[in-house]
C-alpha cells in the first residue's frame, strides 16, 4: 500500500506537536484526518499545512474524550474518508501547574486523568508521549506528572498485552520541550522536525512494539531517521 492509499487519523493533530506531525505526513503523501472539539483550531491547521496538500486533509469537529462521543466522531470520520489505515496520538500533555497535590480536588485529578489516559484508551497506535510522567517538572505540577505517568503505563501495558497484534504499536517518548519555529528555546525540538521524524516512523511499516526516546534535537536524526527500523 502506497502512502497515498493510507489514511492516518491524527488525534491531537490540531495541537503544537500534532500539527507538525500532520504537516510531515501530508508532505510525504499520506491522507490525514484530524478530530478536534475546536473548529477554529482546525481552520488554523488548514492554513498551516502546505497549500498543495490541503485536499488530503480531512477535519472533523468532535470529541474523543468519552466513549459515546468518540463513537460519534468515528462514524462521522468513516463517512468522510471511508477507512483509516493508521493512527497517531499526541493527545493531552497540556501544561498544568495548579499546586501541590494536597491542595487540589478530586475533580482536578479526574480531569487530568481523563486528559492523559482516557482519550488514549480509544486507540492502538503510534503514541507521542513525554517524560513528564517520570519526574516532577517543577513545584505545582504534581497532578500533571500523575496524568502523564498513567499514559506511559498504558502504553507499556498495551505493548505487553498484545505482543502479536497485527497492527503496529509504537511509542515516541519526548523528554524535552517542543515549540514552533518562532518560540524555540535551547534544547527544544522544532515541531516541524518532530513531525517529519514521526512521519518517517509511520512510513516504515515493519516497525512495531518499540519505544523511541528523544532527549534532544540530535536524537530525531539518530533515533528515528537513521536507525535501522
Amino acid at each position: 500500500m502506497s502512502n497515498s492509499d493510507r489514511v492516518v487519523l491524527a488525534l491531537g493533530g490540531a495541537g503544537k506537536v500534532g500539527s507538525g506531525i500532520v504537516k510531515g505526513l501530508l508532505d510525504k503523501g499520506f491522507k490525514v484526518a484530524v478530530i478536534s472539539r475546536d473548529s477554529s483550531r482546525l481552520e488554523k491547521l488548514r492554513s498551516f499545512v502546505s497549500p498543495n496538500t490541503k485536499d488530503n486533509l480531512t477535519t472533523i469537529v468532535g470529541n474523543v474524550g468519552s466513549e459515546e462521543e468518540a463513537e460519534q466522531a468515528k462514524q462521522a470520520l468513516l463517512k468522510e474518508v471511508g477507512k483509516v489505515t493508521d493512527i497517531v496520538s499526541s493527545l493531552g500533555f497540556s501544561w498544568w501547574q495548579g499546586g501541590p497535590p494536597h491542595t487540589q480536588s478530586l475533580k482536578d485529578l479526574h480531569w487530568l486523568l481523563a486528559l492523559h489516559s482516557w482519550c488514549v484508551y480509544v486507540v492502538f497506535c503510534c503514541f507521542a508521549t513525554g517524560g513528564a510522567g517520570e519526574k516532577l517538572l517543577m513545584p505545582g505540577t504534581g497532578f500533571l506528572t500523575v496524568g502523564a505517568a498513567s499514559t506511559l503505563a498504558f502504553c507499556h501495558v498495551l505493548r505487553e498485552e498484545y505482543p502479536e497484534v497485527p497492527c503496529k504499536l509504537n511509542q515516541v517518548k519526548i523528554n524535552t520541550g517542543v515549540a514552533t519555529p518562532d518560540h524555540m528555546a535551547p534544547g527544544f525540538l522544532n515541531h516541524l522536525d518532530l513531525g517529519e521524524a514521526v512521519a518517517a516512523l509511520i512510513e516504515r511499516r515493519n516497525t512495531a512494539h518499540n519505544v523511541f526516546t528523544i532527549n534532544c534535537p540530535a536524537d530525531l536524526k539518530s533515533v528515528l531517521l537513521e536507525r535501522n527500523l
